[in-house]
């Protein structure tokens, strides 16, 4: 890995593209290098999780309105869209935004923290639309999403976006226009302004992800990926984008992030080298904010020597400061104390999510935020004893360069009207690579056929487990067999709109 110097410039001074960070993702995006055995295999994984997670939602609102609006754009020979048969196809930008809608509305698929947040599987929806609709094989697609999650996690572990209060989306669609190069075997130059494009148009607020959060947190993936998609055919069509776009003297470095004194260093690979930045990355156990996953492990371990839960006098979190000011009391956010709260809300509240999982011993994509569980009046009441606090020593090992040191979870100290006091700590999740319990292959397989139980048919099922774990065969125009569809008359669909 090269780390590269991103700063503004004066337009003056005519930066010159081999100097730009576009032009370096363009270059690593261009690079013809051999995907590793074990990346493809995590490839494979991911696809299966996003899949599973997919289908999980496929008739909740957010998905049924972003799967109605891709219908709209029906194109013969374009690309699936989870819940349909794949004979039936849409423009790829708006598979893009249906498939990116499912996969994100539970949040419950991998995860990516450093300087920033991500969820990198998010990649993967826009990048197999473009594949299907241009008929690419299976080591096309491995590449492609290759240099997808390669991209959005090195920015990620570089630029922070959430102080300067711009959401996570902004290195997303980068990476994904990157990643569609990859797919196409696009050219640098080519690949160079659809990136610049990508980054100009995915700028936006972290309102999304603050107050009452709204079904807007499903759709802002998929609206990256529909945006990428676009910039990409733009680019292709031989459109050029703003340039610097980040080192430009009215850049988004300078006017939406660290400004005209700021100096990011950004990690890439060098000419030659693997992509392996996924293996970074990590899936989730349970549907909720990744920094609460090692939370609810330690809920369910710290439950077993509680015998009296109104006993408890008050629970004090000690955390990072991400954890804290995002989905802690730090946040000063009402709403995260609200009964009333919307899913989307009370997934970002770990006083609620370790209420509920110090109570239930277990954790349920849609029972654990059901309204009449999250106004359960002894569930209120334990919510309402819990807080948290920034602690400098797992501030410090949540922005660990050392993979050991790394870590998302915190000290919980649970007080006892008699005085009492039970402390215990957790620092990754169980299913982290470094938990307890590791995802591998069977259990990405687990989670596909829990979440999908009851939804397809168990020869969908299997079916689609035997195709996705033969990716890097897959000829071209037959990555259709990667949709996953429900049974005849089972896709809902909502209300109407303009399309």
């Amino acid at each position: 890995m090269k780390l590269h110097e991103v700063r503004v410039h004066p337009s003056k001074s005519d930066l010159t593209r081999d100097h730009q960070l576009a032009w370096k993702i363009a270059q690593v995006a261009a690079d013809k290098v051999a995907v590793p055995r074990d990346v493809t295999g995590m490839i494979i994984n991911r696809i299966i999780d996003n899949a599973a997670v997919a289908i999980a939602s496929v008739n909740r609102g957010p998905v049924i309105t972003a799967r109605d609006m891709a219908l709209a754009h029906s194109r013969r020979g374009g690309a699936t869209v989870f819940g349909v048969p794949g004979r039936k196809t849409v423009s790829p930008e708006w598979a893009a935004w249906a498939n990116g809608t499912a996969v994100r509305e539970l949040d419950y698929h991998d995860t990516f923290l450093a300087a920033d947040y991500s969820h990198p599987g998010d990649n993967i929806p826009p990048i197999l639309a473009v594949a299907q609709s241009m008929e690419r094989n299976g080591r096309d697609l491995i590449r492609g999403i290759a240099t997808g999650y390669e991209i959005q996690i090195n920015l990620v572990r570089a630029i922070c976006l959430h102080e300067w209060k711009k959401d996570h989306i902004a290195h997303l669609a980068p990476a994904q226009a990157a990643g569609i190069g990859t797919l196409l075997g696009l050219k640098p130059e080519v690949i160079f302004q659809a990136v610049q494009q990508a980054v100009h148009v995915s700028f936006t607020t972290r309102q999304s992800r603050k107050g009452e959060i709204s079904s807007w947190k499903a759709y802002a993936p998929a609206h990256a990926g529909k945006l990428a998609i676009e910039a990409v055919d733009r680019a292709m069509r031989g459109e050029g984008a703003p340039s610097p776009i980040y080192e430009g003297e009215d850049s988004v470095i300078a006017w939406m992030l660290g400004g005209k004194d700021a100096v990011y260093h950004v990690p890439l690979p060098e000419k030659g080298e693997a992509k392996r930045a996924i293996m970074d990355s990590y899936t989730k156990e349970h549907s909720a904010e990744y920094q609460s996953q090692a939370l609810i492990d330690l809920a369910f371990r710290m439950r077993e020597k509680i015998t009296d839960f109104a006993a408890i006098k008050h629970i004090t979190i000690h955390t990072s400061h991400h954890t804290h000011y995002v989905i802690g009391t730090g946040a000063n956010d009402p709403q995260k104390m609200d009964p009333k709260a919307s899913r989307e809300t009370l997934d970002h509240s770990i006083m609620y999510i370790f209420a509920v999982a110090l109570q239930d011993g277990r954790w349920h994509h849609v029972d654990s935020y059901a309204p009449k569980r999250a106004q359960r009046a002894d569930t209120v009441a334990l919510w309402h004893k819990i807080s948290t606090t920034e602690d400098k020593v797992w501030t410090q090992r949540y922005h660990a360069v050392d993979p050991a040191e790394k870590a998302f979870g915190g000290r919980v100290e649970i007080e006892f009207n008699n005085g009492s006091v039970l402390i215990d700590e957790l620092a990754v999740a169980n299913a982290h690579s470094l938990g307890a319990h590791p995802f591998e292959r069977a259990d990405y397989i687990r989670k596909f056929e829990t979440l999908t139980d009851g939804i397809i048919s168990a020869r969908e099922s299997a079916r689609f487990l035997e195709a996705v774990q033969e990716l890097p065969d897959l000829p071209a125009g037959e990555l259709d067999r990667l949709n996953v569809a429900l049974p005849a008359n089972a896709v809902q669909h909502g209300k109407p709109g303009i399309f």
